[in-house]
């Protein structure tokens, strides 16, 4: 098979119909072999009664339907493990993304090489207030820490390698960082397409203002996991070491002087009279505790232990 189209979706009965036809048009005047695999997230509306109809009159469409609405993240990682196609390609069911694209992401990734395409939409028809501007400062900082230089990390619209999504482990609100995942898997062929973009024909977003909250907190986990997830020992392990020096040290400064100041035979308060002492011994302690989160962290590494999903899916669609 040569591509698999994964769309998540939450109550988007609306565009459904449009979407499938234009997939299909698609993919039949290419002459694509190909599967669309629907994730339905816990829909209220007649989502999965649409997509059930769907995958009774054509055996390309394939449906998981989730117990509740557990995220996009989820909803993707559910749908990587079943994929058939060589060229995986995701976006969203609210029409906002063109499947006329597929053609030129598929040539990207067949023919050019790429293990990533994420799509770019350089012209935006989303609110500039609470949607255009954030997006820029949250895509600003996901480059400079992540060191992926992409334009719109949060864009459904992306392209991969089959072997790419079988090798991440997508949880969380990770959807948004996929190409910095795929980065640490070894996969650094990533580039960006300009992608069009139209307003929202149907139905309102489901994603609030504290997504950029949310996606702040999962930039600095995927850091830290990307420079330190395989050691944690170098970081708790150093800030322990020198939390534990500036503190000891402190402590022995204080010792000395008291020491010299009784040999000059000069009044001296107690060691436990001076706050520095109280801080220095504090140090000392977290230094210790951090140090033993480092160690840890190692055996956690070590144990190398399998995630669990943390989804339940209540049905399959066209899918063994």
């Amino acid at each position: 098979m040569q591509l698999s189209v994964v769309i998540p979706l939450l109550n988007e009965e609306e565009s459904l119909n449009e979407l499938l036809e234009r997939i299909q048009a698609v993919c039949t005047q290419r002459n694509i072999s190909y599967e669309i695999i629907f994730v339905d997230d816990g829909s209220t509306d007649q989502s999965w009664e649409i997509i059930s109809t769907f995958s009774q009159n054509h055996p390309q469409v394939k449906g998981i339907k989730f117990a509740r609405n557990y995220g996009k993240s989820q909803a993707l990682n559910a749908a990587f493990k079943m994929v058939q196609g060589e060229v995986v390609i995701t976006m969203d069911a609210d029409l906002q993304d063109f499947p006329e694209e597929i053609p030129a992401l598929m040539k990207l990734i067949v023919e050019d090489g790429y293990d990533l395409v994420s799509g770019w939409k350089k012209k935006r028809y989303d609110n500039v207030l609470t949607k255009n501007l954030p997006s820029k400062l949250f895509n600003w900082a996901a480059q400079v820490i992540s060191g992926v230089k992409l334009h719109d990390f949060n864009n459904g619209l992306k392209a991969y390698k089959k072997e790419v999504v079988k090798s991440i482990d997508v949880h969380g609100d990770m959807h948004r960082y996929i190409p910095v995942l795929a980065k640490n898997e070894g996969f650094t062929k990533i580039t960006e397409k300009e992608a069009p973009h139209q307003a929202r024909l149907y139905g309102k977003s489901k994603f609030g203002t504290n997504r950029f909250i949310r996606g702040f907190l999962d930039l600095i986990t995927v850091w830290f996991m990307s420079s330190f997830g395989s050691r944690p020992m170098h970081f708790f392990g150093f800030m322990g070491t020198l939390m534990f020096l500036i503190g000891f040290l402190s402590t022995a400064w204080l010792g000395i002087h008291k020491l010299i100041k009784v040999w000059n035979k000069v009044p001296a308060q107690l060691v436990t009279n001076d706050p520095l002492f109280y801080i220095a011994l504090t140090m000392m302690i977290l230094g210790t505790l951090l140090f033993i989160a480092g160690f840890l962290g190692e055996l956690i590494v070590q144990l190398k232990r399998k995630r669990t999903d943390d989804y339940i899916v209540t049905q399959y669609l066209n899918i063994k």
